[in-house]
């Protein structure tokens, strides 16, 4: 039985919030050793590499049109940066914080011009239905030496 590769909603947007409230909490207040900081700080390094292995593997899906899953996964990112904008100027913490904040707002928007630029691409490159794909042309067939040494 062969698997289906669909679009799935809740997964780039569920890798986005985990790697940014990991980064959030990796330099949050609290009784945090270094120890705990850089764990916590290699942690949403790791999702966020997650993050975009999953936005291109969205973004790569063998569909020939864009459909609502693709909307639904660029608008959320995209909430997810402004949200992550407002929280940040609107914070009054440490100043740490803030900068994480600054930071998830760009990594956000970035994840979502990435999205919605390797879809386009992926479907523009996809044979629109009804068009036919040029057939590849025949190999010649190779002439033996003792004909080419008649010839």
């Amino acid at each position: 039985m062969e698997e289906r590769r669909g679009a799935r909603i809740g997964t780039v947007s569920g890798l986005a919030l985990l790697g940014g409230g990991t980064a959030i909490a990796a330099v949050a207040g609290g009784a945090h050793s270094v120890f705990a900081t850089v764990l916590l700080g290699l942690l949403a390094i790791g999702m966020g590499h997650s993050l975009l292995v999953e936005i291109r593997r969205q973004a790569r899906r063998r569909t020939w049109r864009w459909v609502r899953t693709d909307t639904i996964n660029a608008v959320l990112l995209g909430c997810w940066a402004e949200a992550a904008l407002i929280l940040t100027i609107l914070e009054a913490g440490p100043a740490a914080v803030r900068a994480v904040g600054g930071v998830l707002a760009a990594a956000y928007t970035g994840c979502c011009v990435y999205f919605v630029t390797e879809r386009r691409r992926t479907i523009a490159a996809q044979p629109r239905t009804g068009e036919v794909a040029p057939l590849p042309r025949p190999a010649e067939p190779e002439t033996p030496v003792s004909a080419r040494r008649a010839a």
